[in-house]
């Protein structure tokens, strides 16, 4: 990077904008750079502007300051101010602060002869205005700053001019602008105290505006409409007979988009010669004094005309706006929201208890602290509009293939709202949403869409329809219910995954919250802001030159140094902020190696504000001396190393294909369109959909089969059953399939099937016979009865609960409705057996695709086709499933962690983590929690009190994660083989800290209870033999030890003690001893020390008092080796091991009594071997299993 952009990226990290000043008068135009290193005057003939910003064009600059044009008076007005902002092609914003203020630029009495008289000439004033231009949108900042400049240049003479504004230029270039986060800077210009709010989040601008500016000027209503303009990407023009008001207002309105952006021309203030701008044929946001309205609404045509002057919204074709409307439902809710008892926009009438305050700089904070309060309100209100809007779309997406599912999506909208979403759905604004949806990115809007949801994800039966009961419902409600009916009939995209049973609930949520209004906001709106910290820093220097420059920064640095001392141990996410502020100071003095060091240090405060790019231009600008120092300093080497991380950005719409499929390229397009994710059953349904003479499947076939899939969907919606038949079904229950008008032996009528059961629909007088539960059924088979001169072919049923057979005369329908029957009866017998619901889940889709298969195939090679599909059924007659008594008995339930993946991962590390009754953050009750690593460093995780999935998706690197540990209530640490330790906030769900001091895999984490003097001393331990002491509070390396050892596998510390596998012992402090044993996997008990081995069928039993003593050895007969063991329960003493099962795929998990020595249960745990088990309270064990099973089974403690 070359010095030019060194001292470009200081001014732009550093106030950049401030670098100009335009004095722009009738007279001249005077142009002063300020740079970091010297002076304008000392700068060299020829040398780079490099202080001027390329994306402002510097000859409209002037026309912009004075929009109406400069203005010679013969009295002097008052000062004014406005506000520009400039946006390259790139969509790259500077900002502008005009002021605009008189000076006398004629006086005094000139005399001529004419005889004897002489004339005298009045006083003149010229308007003379000063432009303050910034990369950052502090509009009230720079305006205070601004105002302080007058006060100085209104009693200095024009030849002073010059020298003041060199001076105020200087002092302003020394203002840093604060990082991202609840940290607002301070500085002293005389005689105002200013502040800099900061950003809230670092995709973020700072908001440094009133942002309920629009509510003083527009009903709800009005806001609403214009608002719906912007998200369909109008041309929008506003219009004010004050100029000031057109970009606060502009901006306040693209502040409510977010985290939409506008993506088109933004102009707020155009200047009289630029009017033809409003000519463009693209969409645009711009402003224009309102001087300008007959003009342009009589010349342009389609222009959404605002006057915010009397809060109305027209066209320039007519006064009715003929523009589809933001839907209904999340319309009313802002209306509501809005109301003038929410909303306080006023602020004297919440000040009038307050005494008058004395001192000018203390009334400015009370209402700075006023106004960030209702700033907060507002962009939540706003936020929740858009969450209202937009919610449904996550769910139409598959991330995996970055497919957005617009069809789809629009299926489950109303008629009304239809126009309005095909709108948007097609806008750039809508295309950067989506790209930030597919990349999962962490937003206030994913956050509050995620906190409103009023049910988490569960991983129990999720209904594969709406269910009649709430069809039902909505259908008797007025207006209501049939909007809701429509949201609920949506396509569902996934059926082995969370996207349906999510989108159910996520209306569900939109029906109690959005119609049923309360004074009570729900909790995401209730939230108070975060608290402000602001930093005051230092009084500028009264002369400017390059030493007093130099003592303003050393000053700086040394007080940024007591604010890191002062909150060490108070607040990371503060102290992170330091960090990040005395590394940019750092930066700007050539401090190279300091600045790496601090920014090294945000890594164990706050990761999510790293300012990566300049991180690597520092490291690329260091000389050969400074990286010779880095690579000596063990903390600074992730940072020479660290990997450039590349986002993909791209969108794609499905598309049916036009050539034939292969296997891999089916499985992508019936994954794309979000038929099932599961790859294992695509395999299935590829080799249904091709016959034995071709391997692939023709697209007529493909698009048949998707076609009958959609229009089966769309006739599931339409199932018409009579409050009486409803009654007599479960709440979660729904109608998969209906048979048609068949004879029975219960009568005449249509077999329904949900997931539950099968009835009758009887006609003549409509009503509900029960068949079967399909747990109940005891025989399935297909007969034949005679009529006439042919036997017409029937299906009988048998149940336990009746004796009598129910035989139905399905005709053709029967072949098929005896292989779903079969294959429903077998995922329930798998799914009470292995307690495993998802066994019930994947049956359900078995059937959906046989039904979708055999609409689509030629009759003769549709049924064999079908039975390529059967998978439970067949399981059930070709292996012996039978389960033990004992493992039935314990075995509680079973959870699917890769639910929501194409294949299953394996069951890495698990680790419970208990609730608490309060949090001390929020008043909401903390649930226990299970965490669960997968391979590729993704983790998920549980609730612990339901066992309902609370985050699909922690992403801790790239590596597979390999131990992890709670400490205390709000953190969890994971160790990865990537070397680094990853720190989740337990209340973020967020990976915001990082751990860097190892630097080969991570092997073990543990905690020593023991030490309460100071805080947890946690210890975490590389594959090297590297063992490092932590202080849990400073997140800093107490002691370092190192093992010599082929491989340290891991560590747990007891008593005081530290127990190292392999090889070796540690007591701490200093009492080094060594034990010889190939132990991979150890417990600790009461002054016994068990190990064991993968390689070995025994376990030893170690005495921690002789340790030179042979150990007892226990012999495990039937198992090829041990893979984990735990200890649960002191009086019941359970130690569970977990490996292969005579070498076949499957495992168990063993349990010993460790009185006895004997093992007193043999529990056969999963298809796959067992990798990592952990308890629960000492309630329940669960036991995680490697990827060709992936599950996790929930074991109770006896």
């Amino acid at each position: 990077m070359p010095a030019t952009f060194f001292r470009f990226l200081i001014l732009v990290l550093y106030f950049s904008g401030i670098a100009i000043l335009w004095i722009i008068s009738s007279f001249s135009i005077l142009q002063i750079y300020i740079f970091p290193d010297q002076s304008a005057s000392e700068r060299k003939e020829g040398s780079e502007d490099v202080g001027v910003p390329k994306n402002i064009d510097l000859m409209a600059v002037p026309q912009l300051c004075f929009p109406g044009g400069l203005l010679v008076t013969w009295e002097k007005k008052k000062e004014q101010f406005h506000f520009l902002v400039f946006t390259d092609i790139f969509g790259n914003k500077t900002h502008g602060v005009v002021m605009q203020y008189y000076r006398s630029i004629l006086e005094g009495t000139t005399g001529y002869q004419r005889g004897a008289g002489s004339l005298k000439l009045s006083k003149c004033f010229s308007a003379v205005g000063v432009c303050v231009i910034s990369k950052y949108p502090y509009f009230t900042a720079l305006k205070d700053c601004l105002s302080c400049l007058l006060f100085q240049l209104s009693s200095c003479r024009l030849s002073e001019m010059e020298e003041k504004l060199n001076e105020f230029a200087i002092k302003l270039s020394l203002v840093p602008i604060p990082p991202p986060g609840q940290l607002h800077l301070m500085f002293t210009l005389r005689p105002l105290t200013i502040v800099l709010p900061s950003r809230e989040d670092k995709s973020l601008p700072a908001i440094d505006l009133d942002l309920h500016l629009p509510f003083l000027c527009f009903r709800p209503q009005q806001l609403l409409l214009v608002l719906s303009c912007l998200l369909q990407e109008q041309r929008v023009v506003l219009f004010s007979a004050d100029l000031a008001r057109l970009t606060l207002v502009a901006e306040s309105l693209l502040i409510f988009l977010q985290p939409l952006t506008w993506q088109h021309p933004y102009v707020p203030v155009l200047a009289r010669g630029m009017l033809d701008f409003l000519m463009a044929p693209t969409a645009f946001l711009m402003g224009c004094h309102l001087s300008h309205y007959a003009e342009v609404a009589a010349e342009t045509d389609d222009l959404i005309l605002v006057n915010i002057d009397d809060g109305t919204v027209s066209t320039s074709l007519s006064d009715a706006i003929d523009i589809p409307e933001i839907p209904l439902a999340a319309a009313n809710c802002f209306i509501q929201r809005c109301k003038v008892r929410s909303l306080r926009i006023h602020f004297d009438l919440d000040q009038y208890h307050s005494a008058s305050c004395m001192d000018v700089n203390e009334q400015r904070a009370q209402r700075r602290a006023w106004q960030h309060k209702l700033n907060h309100e507002i962009q939540k209100i706003s936020l929740e509009l858009l969450v209202n809007i937009f919610r449904d779309v996550c769910s139409h997406l598959n991330h995996e293939h970055r497919v957005f599912h617009s069809e789809e999506f629009l299926k489950t909208r109303e008629p009304d709202e239809l126009l309005f979403y095909k709108v948007v759905l097609d806008t750039h604004i809508f295309h950067s949403f989506l790209r930030d949806r597919l990349n999962k990115k962490i937003d206030y809007f994913a956050r509050m869409e995620l906190s409103t949801r009023a049910e988490i994800m569960s991983v129990v039966e999720v209904p594969r329809r709406p269910t009649m009961q709430e069809i039902l419902t909505r259908r008797k409600s007025s207006g209501v219910g049939s909007k809701l009916s429509k949201r609920l009939g949506m396509s569902l995209p996934n059926l082995g995954g969370y996207q349906c049973f999510l989108s159910f609930f996520a209306i569900k949520f939109i029906f109690s919250s959005l119609f049923t209004f309360s004074a009570v906001l729900p909790p995401a709106l209730k939230t108070p802001p975060d608290p402000v910290k602001v930093f005051k820093l230092p009084e500028f220097p009264v002369f400017l030159s390059s030493h007093t420059v130099q003592a303003y920064y050393s000053e700086l640095i040394q007080l940024l140094g007591n604010a890191i001392f002062s909150v060490q141990t108070e607040s990371s996410s503060l102290l992170a902020r330091f960090y990040y502020l005395r590394g940019f100071i750092n930066t700007l003095c050539s401090r190279r190696l300091d600045a790496l060091s601090d920014f090294q240090s945000l890594n164990k405060t706050d990761t999510a504000i790293f300012p990566t790019h300049l991180v690597a231009w520092l490291v690329d600008s260091l000389h050969q001396e400074e990286l010779l120092q880095a690579q000596k300093r063990p903390e600074l080497k992730s940072l020479l190393f660290k990997p450039a991380v590349r986002t993909d950005n791209h969108i794609k719409k499905f598309k049916l294909p036009q050539n034939p499929l292969g296997q891999d390229e089916f499985v992508r397009c019936i994954q794309e369109c979000g038929i099932v994710k599961d790859v294992a059953t695509i395999s299935r349904l590829f080799d249904a959909l091709t016959d034995e003479q071709h391997t692939t499947v023709d697209p007529k076939v493909f698009r048949m089969f998707y076609t009958f899939w959609k229009e089966t969907e769309a006739e599931a919606q339409d199932v018409n059953l009579l409050s009486e038949v409803v009654s007599r079904l479960d709440d979660g229950e729904c109608v998969s399939k209906l048979s048609s008008r068949v004879k029975t032996s219960y009568g005449v009528g249509k077999i329904a099937m949900t997931q539950k059961r099968l009835f009758l629909l009887t006609e003549g007088q409509p009503g509900f016979l029960e068949i079967a539960k399909f747990r109940d059924i005891q025989e399935v088979k297909m007969a034949s009865a005679p009529f006439l001169l042919v036997r017409i072919l029937s299906l009988r049923i048998k149940t336990f609960s009746r004796p009598e057979l129910f035989e139905a005369n399905l005709k053709t329908e029967t072949e098929l409705w005896n292989l779903i029957i079969k294959e429903m009866w077998a995922g329930r017998k798998m799914s009470d057996q292995d307690k495993d619901p998802q066994c019930m889940t994947q049956a359900l889709t078995n059937v959906l695709l046989m039904d979708a298969v055999i609409g689509c195939l030629n009759p003769h090679r549709s049924i064999s086709a079908a039975l390529k599909l059967v998978y439970f059924d067949k399981v059930l007659h070709e292996v012996d499933m039978i389960v033990p008594n004992t493992t039935s008995e314990t075995l509680k339930h079973k959870i699917n962690p890769s639910l929501d993946l194409a294949e299953p991962q394996t069951v890495c590390v698990l680790l419970y983590t208990p609730g608490q009754l309060r949090d001390k953050k929020s008043p909401i009750v903390m649930n226990p929690k299970l965490w669960v690593a997968l391979s590729g460093g993704r983790v998920v995780v549980f609730d612990a009190a339901s066992w309902s999935m609370l985050q699909d998706c922690i992403q801790t690197g790239e590596l597979q994660v390999t131990c992890m540990m709670g400490l205390v209530h709000d953190q969890v640490w994971m160790g990865s083989q990537d070397s680094v330790i990853y720190i989740i906030d337990t209340h973020s769900m967020s990976c915001n800290k990082q751990l860097t001091e190892h630097r080969h895999e991570v092997t073990g984490l543990s905690v020593d209870t023991t030490d309460h003097s100071n805080g947890q001393l946690a210890y975490s331990c590389s594959c090297d033999g590297t063992i490092l002491q932590w202080d849990s509070a400073t997140l800093k390396v107490k002691r370092q030890f190192h093992l010599s050892c082929d491989r340290l596998c891991s560590i747990r510390s007891y008593d005081g003690i530290l127990w190292c596998c392999e090889y070796t012992l540690i007591v701490l402090p200093d009492d080094l001893r060594s034990i010889k044993s190939n132990s991979k996997v150890g417990v600790l008990q009461r002054g016994q020390v068990w190990t064991g081995c993968s390689d070995s069928v025994e376990l030893c039993l170690w005495q921690t008092d002789n340790l030179k003593q042979s150990p007892k050895r226990i012999s495990l007969p039937g198992t090829s080796g041990v893979t984990c063991m735990i200890r649960v329960k002191n009086q019941v003493r359970w130690s569970r091991i977990g490996g292969l099962c005579d070498g076949q795929l499957k495992s168990l998990v063993l349990v010993l009594d460790l009185d006895s020595l004997t093992v007193t249960k043999e529990l056969l745990a999963h298809s796959d071997s067992v990798q990592t088990l952990c308890s629960a309270e000492d309630r329940y064990v669960l036991s995680g299993s490697a990827r060709r099973d992936g599950k996790i089974a929930i074991w109770q403690v006896a």
